[in-house]
């Protein structure tokens, strides 16, 4: 499971929003402060249209991925990673209604359902 990403994907936030509005999915714009957090997880897709500035993602086998603006992010539930990013705008959408979302988001690795009894 990996991000995919896409250069020069949209050219301005509202035709980002349209795009995540075309897709059926729940989208939010806001600016989020540089930040390092633990590796984690998610249970839902997403999809980030990075505005402004860089968002910076490690992953679990050591990869990392630079995107700034005009990229595409997206996402598959179950990826293992973290931010460790400067400050970037960006939309988020989701394949959900934010308001249904267990909490916390970001699942810890000890809830990766590869953990699971068999």
């Amino acid at each position: 499971m990996a991000y995919t990403l896409t250069n020069e994907a949209f050219a301005s936030e509202e035709e980002a929003l349209a795009a995540a509005a075309d897709r059926g999915w729940h989208a939010v714009a806001f600016d989020v402060p540089a930040e390092t957090n633990d590796f984690h997880w998610h249970e839902f897709e997403a999809t980030t249209y990075v505005v402004s500035g860089t968002l910076r993602v490690e992953f679990e086998d050591g990869g990392i991925v630079e995107c700034g603006a005009g990229t595409l992010v997206e996402a598959p539930a179950g990826t293992v990673h973290r931010e460790v990013s400067p400050a970037y705008r960006a939309v988020f959408a989701f394949d959900r209604d934010p308001a249904e979302m267990t909490q916390p988001v970001n699942k810890p690795l000890d809830e990766h359902p590869r953990n699971a009894a068999v």
